[in-house]
């Protein structure tokens, strides 16, 4: 087996552009608990909120990769976490089941927007399932989270629907409640991830198809590092994951630190803000709009 310093020298690390969906935080805030990380009391910015998430909106742009947006809806201050939305592959879409009643209403959103968009085969789930939030593709398997949000026979339904194979995770530590707070995608064949998060099957099952993996401490885990997005070159990440950023470039990835700290009082990272849209041919009846399109207003829109 090769060790992690031979393998950051051996590989030669390839961009591969990508699709994302994201919806402007333009009714953000954090009126409501449904998560560890989620304090009515604490006071939100929304201005701050559209700052930041522009800025990664931008950052994705510059990188070379295509983003499309999903329009807000008032009275849906989650909808700026698009992760949850879906899981969409080869045009076939799978909307999300929320768990929770405040984001139910989320759903619809997705399933017009991507049957707008001329994709082949569009079903909400019919069992509890939160999109790309517990569902990451990694190749051609799909790791699958349950323990807190989607159900454990919700990986039954998706393997079904997409024809592929999926490997189950039980998490265990409510902070992090989605498998992408506690694990990232790095390429087709490796991950990073905190082991704390999962149980000892779940540990077992990783390190048996990932002994590579990049293990990230619980201090970085905390700050949302593992909540990451990856083209298998760039790997966009909180800042303060400051040792995990370090260990991605001795992998010889590019780690890219931003700040998200305000959509961290709503759980939410990097990841949490972007679907990506994989591999369609479906046509695109909306205009892609740049990030030359969305000007940063002058205050946060009501």
């Amino acid at each position: 087996m090769r060790t992690a310093s031979a393998r950051a020298v051996s590989t030669a690390r390839v961009m591969r552009r990508r699709r994302y969906l994201m919806c402007r935080p333009a009714h953000f805030t954090v009126r409501y608990s449904i998560n560890p990380w989620m304090d009515p009391g604490v006071p939100t910015s929304g201005e701050t909120a559209l700052g930041q998430w522009k800025r990664l909106h931008d950052l994705l742009v510059e990188l070379g990769h295509d983003v499309d947006l999903l329009p807000p809806r008032p009275g849906l201050p989650d909808m700026v976490f698009a992760a949850n939305g879906a899981v969409a592959v080869d045009g076939k879409a799978l909307v999300a089941r929320f768990r929770h009643p405040q984001r139910t209403g989320e759903s619809a959103a997705y399933q017009q927007w991507f049957g707008d968009h001329g994709w082949s085969e569009v079903r909400q789930a019919t069992q509890i399932n939160e999109g790309e939030g517990d569902f990451l593709l990694a190749g051609d398997v799909l790791l699958a989270g349950s323990g807190f949000r989607s159900d454990p026979a919700a990986q039954l339904e998706a393997a079904e629907f997409f024809g592929l194979p999926v490997l189950g995770l039980t998490l265990t530590d409510p902070r992090f409640y989605h498998l992408d707070t506690a694990l990232a995608v790095l390429d087709d064949d490796e991950v990073m991830y905190y082991p704390g998060a999962f149980d000892a099957e779940s540990r077992k099952l990783l390190a048996d198809r990932y002994p590579d993996a990049i293990l990230a401490t619980e201090r970085d885990a905390e700050a949302f590092g593992l909540n990451a997005v990856s083209d298998g070159r760039h790997v966009v990440l909180a800042r303060a994951a400051e040792r995990l950023a370090g260990q991605l470039k001795e992998r010889g990835f590019e780690p890219i630190g931003v700040e998200l700290t305000e959509l961290l009082k709503a759980g939410g990272g990097a990841k949490c803000c972007l679907l990506e849209i994989r591999h369609t041919q479906a046509r695109r009846t909306v205009a892609h709009e740049s990030a030359a399109h969305i000007p940063l207003p002058e205050s946060h829109p009501a």
